[in-house]
């Protein structure tokens, strides 16, 4: 199946040695670099190893940040930051400036759930971390507030996108479905108006991505509004609110082509391919039809010149971002431990002289192969 949602590129990080000549000065600090080293670059080959599943890459995850607490917190769990704390820099590009339309019910129940999760990191850094840094994050950067709530919110929205195919799968109430495509086209509307202050150079394709996503839900609400309102015999209504759907989703197509055209960071996605967004438009065309024929062999009623206002509220199935924490502080951080790093004898960084622009390679990213596009079943 080809790609359903859009990525920006992954992040990729200049290589980190934990070598502290000097400052190390027993075995105790010295496994605990090289158990830093080790685990960083097991988390990081994780990245691109397609065979990586959640668990492995929690269990690498949780294997560095344990080890990696030592150099951020305290160890007798106050709030004072550990003597490590500014040891040591990191580098990592930038995303901007420098998938399931046939799964199974256990791998739609994963994908919700990593999205989830990844909108708690997300916000869990925003709130606890990002405001700690020394330096504010530059403008457009990952780390600067705009970035990460786009970040937040489109996590949430894919997530909710999977509900929404489940729910239609499972036949819900109309009512239910439209109100979750209401909600999910909000979410991508918020996410879109986040950026809306990035430059467009940076930005345009990553919120040409949001914005086509925002049609097509919308297309989607209107859609099975109009069945809900067919369903209560006001099939004039029904009709003007498929017209609208019918707007929408030619819109959501004409972004897709724009989007395709649009150059920018990360790989470009084609939503227009699959099966669940052009079954859509033929779900929206049929329902129409219908509702135009019984109007005018049953109901008789006038079609209203204006759109009904969209006021939906899901009851039910609407995604929260799942709380996040880091791991406890590694076992072998002790206070024995963190005295065997002496920070006195700390080389002196000479900031007088210019150093050399150091350059991160960026991540050779995993070539998967479009598969065959069945359509968006969850079974």
């Amino acid at each position: 199946m080809t790609h359903w949602f859009h990525r920006n590129p992954l992040k990729a990080t200049a290589p980190v040695p934990f070598n502290y000549y000097g400052v190390v000065t027993g075995p105790a600090a010295s496994k605990i670099c090289s158990d830093l080293r080790s685990s960083r670059a097991r988390l990081l080959e994780l990245f691109t190893d397609l065979n990586c599943n959640p668990q492995m890459m929690k269990n690498a995850a949780d294997s560095y940040f344990s080890l990696l607490q030592g150099f951020i917190n305290s160890l007798d769990e106050s709030t004072q930051e550990s003597k490590l704390r500014y040891i040591q820099n990191f580098k990592w590009t930038d995303t901007l400036q420098g998938q399931v339309p046939s799964i199974t019910e256990d791998e739609a129940k994963e994908v919700h759930r990593s999205l989830k999760i990844a909108a708690g990191i997300f916000k869990h850094l925003k709130e606890s971390h990002i405001p700690k840094l020394i330096t504010p994050a530059e403008k457009g950067r990952d780390l600067e507030a705009r970035l990460i709530e786009a970040y937040i919110i489109q996590c949430q929205a894919e997530a909710q996108e999977v509900t929404i195919a489940r729910a239609i799968e499972l036949k819900h109430a109309p009512g239910l479905i439209a109100a979750l495509a209401y909600e999910t086209a909000n979410f991508y509307q918020k996410a879109d108006h986040a950026l809306s202050s990035l430059e467009p150079a940076y930005s345009a394709k990553w919120r040409k991505y949001l914005h086509l996503k925002m049609c097509f839900y919308t297309a989607y609400a209107y859609c099975y509004h109009g069945q809900t309102l067919l369903a209560s015999d006001k099939c004039g209504e029904a009709i003007r609110s498929l017209q609208e759907a019918e707007k929408f989703y030619a819109k959501a197509e004409a972004l897709c082509k724009e989007y395709g055209e649009t150059k920018g960071p990360g790989p470009t996605v084609k939503p227009s391919g699959h099966l669940f967004f052009r079954k859509l438009g033929n779900v929206v065309k049929n329902t129409l039809e219908k509702c135009q024929r019984e109007n005018g062999f049953i109901y008789f009623q006038k079609v209203p010149t204006e759109a009904p206002q969209l006021e939906l509220k899901a009851n039910y199935g609407l995604v929260e971002p799942v709380p996040f924490e880091f791991p406890p502080t590694s076992v072998h951080w002790t206070p024995e431990t963190l005295a065997a790093f002496d920070l006195t004898q700390r080389p002196k960084d000479d900031s007088a002289k210019p150093k050399p622009e150091e350059v991160v390679k960026p991540v050779k990213e995993p070539d998967i192969k479009p598969q065959k596009d069945t359509g968006c079943y969850i079974s």
